[in-house]
């Protein structure tokens, strides 16, 4: 199975759970996602890998039209969003005002391909709003984040550093407007049951994080309540650009 049929398999067994987590749902990045964006009744945006839709719902009352994409076909349901490949999309050149994704690059085999194909896409002085989980600068923290997303998440494949996105952002000449690094905090046990099938599964994704060093427990912001991991956190970062 190749990284891109992981994916579908992992969001079609999982949609529900996606569209109604609490990560992907709610979250202060969604309110000031709009902020930053200052959408207008003229504007058209192009939101990638929507999962359960919820930034194009958020924005769709006040732009003029919204497509929302998305590999897997099961997360469309109910919608009229699009089937296509971040990596390759079907759209013109110079299309769109504003482009989103928000947490769903790290699903990304070839993320480079992805940001060539948003900066194409993207109108001449168009926006592009990108938010994800990162993986720290520190070797020892990236290796454990990409590692403990892996053990949970079969269809997942590198969150990047804030310096490798960056490098990616400037080799294609979109320029840094806005950009904010904030916790995460995940709740254990919706976290882990979005992915995951048995009990076992879950239990060997608590040792390695009870398992972990002191300073990744500090880092991490590992919570531990009557011997069971209550919640942790992890870095997101959040980045306006311009083409």
């Amino acid at each position: 199975m190749n990284e891109k049929d992981a994916v579908r398999k992992a969001f079609s067994k999982n949609k529900d759970a996606y569209i109604i987590s609490s990560t992907h749902s709610t979250g202060s990045d969604l309110s000031l996602l709009k902020e930053w964006i200052n959408p207008q009744k003229t504007m058209r945006v192009l939101d990638i890998a929507t999962g359960g839709g919820h930034v194009a719902k958020h924005l769709s009352p006040f732009v003029k039209f919204v497509h929302a994409t998305d590999l897997t076909q099961s997360m469309l349901e109910n919608i009229e969003f699009i089937l296509a490949d971040a990596e390759n999309l079907p759209f013109l050149n110079n299309r769109f005002d504003v482009v989103t994704c928000r947490i769903a690059a790290h699903h990304f085999p070839t993320p480079e391909k992805f940001i060539k194909e948003v900066f194409r896409v993207l109108k001449p002085t168009g926006n592009f709003m990108f938010i994800d989980n990162i993986a720290s600068e520190d070797k020892e923290l990236d290796h454990f984040i990409n590692t403990l997303e892996k053990m949970r998440d079969f269809s997942h494949v590198r969150s990047l550093k804030i310096s490798e996105w960056k490098q990616l952002l400037e080799q294609v000449n979109l320029e840094i407007i806005k950009e904010n690094r904030r916790k995460k905090v995940l709740p254990f046990d919706e976290w882990s049951k979005r992915t995951l099938d048995t009990e076992e599964q879950i239990r060997e994704v608590a040792d390695f994080l009870v398992h972990s060093s002191k300073d990744i427990h500090t880092y991490h912001q590992i919570k531990i309540k009557n011997g069971m991991i209550d919640s942790f956190a992890i870095d997101e970062w959040m980045v306006l650009c311009e083409k």
